[in-house]
């Protein structure tokens, strides 16, 4: 009988151009603190403090794509955060910089966009969203810029559009070079300012990371916000006072209207006319000049505290969200992983010995006698998976993974030594008909090049 396995190899990224990013040393993806990554369903973004590199491993023929942002050497500005945006038909690579920058490009290294979000350094990118159906009441989707006293929250119909338009008006089949040179500055000047929400943190602690959970239920719809704070305090809750926000803005608006603004799916035309009134626009120019005068940062949006959970000395590093932001794991200095329910406010599972530990939520099929017993082709739907929490212990050199919120470890993976754990960002837009897609891992091997995906069938 052979040996089982428990992942699939994909295809290797291994090239010449990741010499550029410190390829050829043993554990050269872990061990580089400046090195960041980013996975889609067939590429992959590896960056490092000035370059972008755009790999696939599904087409051979295609050459390695390679970013360079025009960073600024006065105030020493490297690139500390990589991502993709996909959505039904556009994808494009997102960056963030260490002066607060946000930067759009093309599959093809054109600049879309380039936006001051505020002056910090950008720690992560979010990208996350839900669906309306029998178990969420409310649908929301985002991209969240995170920073160590900032969170900036764009909506994700707000981008989806402005991406439409710039590839409807920049077709690259239709333009010429002399486009293609034109200055940057005098395109980025044409750019309407994306609107978005701000939110400081700062007054909570040193934020190591966050994320937005999901939107309250009635009477109270607000987003809820999680935070990890690198100093007393581990955990907080925020909730962002939604009728505060509105009324701030224009005292004289009524807030159910308000409320269903924000609520209801409308067009763009609607979303661009009310942000005007409940987000500021800020028109900061990204070229610093002496002739023009510097833009002030977007004011902040009121926030309050919810709740906190205290446990010093531990403080928490790196936190994953479930799909529905029900759940959240969360690694701690000391090589502990809660499960925190993000709706009951309570830490409902622990692990302990996992330093090092990065953990990633996955689903796995469990209901394979239904697939079984068929003698038609069946296509497995959503029901058919279990939520599982996939655990990295790079110390142990194993992958566990879990089954949630109470269940047993289904599975113990072997890796080797500087492996990482990788997921695709959520892809707005993504329709809740069949065939339904499910929350996959991938394991990059760094010393390799190998891309692998975790089986999800038990």
């Amino acid at each position: 009988m052979g040996r089982r396995s428990y992942k699939k190899e994909l295809g290797c990224i291994a090239c010449k151009e990741l010499g550029e990013l410190g390829a050829g040393k043993p554990g050269w993806v872990v061990d580089n603190p400046n090195l960041l990554s980013a996975i889609d369903t067939h590429s992959i973004l590896l960056a490092n403090r000035s370059t972008i590199l755009l790999l696939s491993w599904s087409d051979s023929n295609q050459s390695p794509l390679r970013i360079r942002p025009e960073l600024s050497p006065i105030d020493a500005e490297f690139i500390s955060a990589v991502e993709w945006l996909v959505f039904d038909d556009i994808r494009v690579i997102v960056a963030g910089t260490s002066s607060g920058y946000l930067l759009i490009y093309s599959l093809r290294a054109e600049l879309i966009h380039r936006q001051m979000i505020y002056p910090g350094r950008v720690l992560k990118l979010r990208v996350r969203g839900t669906k309306k159906d029998l178990i969420q009441d409310s649908s929301s989707e985002e991209f969240c810029l995170i920073m160590p006293g900032v969170i900036a929250r764009f909506d994700g119909s707000v981008v989806q559009n402005m991406l439409q338009k710039w590839f409807e008006e920049a077709n690259p089949q239709f333009r010429n070079q002399k486009q293609k040179n034109q200055d940057s500055e005098d395109f980025e000047n044409s750019q309407v300012k994306l609107p978005f929400q701000l939110w400081n943190i700062g007054k909570y602690g040193t934020c190591a990371d966050a994320a937005v959970t999901g939107i309250m239920p009635p009477p109270l719809m607000e987003h809820q916000l999680l935070l990890l704070l690198g100093s007393q305090v581990n955990v907080i809750i925020v909730q962002w006072l939604l009728e505060t926000m509105l009324l701030s803005e224009d005292k004289g608006r009524s807030l159910v209207g308000a409320i269903l603004s924000k609520v209801v799916p409308a067009t763009f035309s609607t979303i661009a006319s009310f942000s005007k009134l409940i987000w500021r626009s800020e028109n900061t120019s990204p070229q610093k000049s002496p002739k023009k005068s510097e833009a002030k940062p977007q004011p902040f949006a009121r926030a309050s505290p919810l709740t906190c959970i205290k446990d010093h000395p531990r403080k928490g590093e790196k936190l994953t969200l479930s799909p529905s932001g029900t759940l959240a794991a969360i690694t701690d200095s000391l090589g502990r992983i809660l499960l925190l329910d993000t709706q009951a406010l309570v830490v409902v599972r622990l692990w302990k010995g996992y330093r090092d530990a990065s953990c990633l939520f996955m689903e796995m099929l469990v209901n394979k006698d239904t697939a079984s017993s068929s003698s038609t082709y069946y296509e497995p739907m959503k029901s058919d998976y279990c939520l599982c929490l996939a655990i990295h212990a790079p110390r142990k050199g194993i992958i566990e993974i879990w089954q949630m919120r109470t269940g047993p470890r289904l599975r113990t993976i072997t890796c080797a030594k500087g492996s990482k754990m990788l997921q695709p960002s959520y892809r707005f837009g993504a329709s809740m008909s069949s065939p339904y897609v499910p929350l996959e891992v991938f394991l990059l091997n760094g010393d390799s090049g190998q891309i692998s995906v975790l089986n999800r069938n038990l």
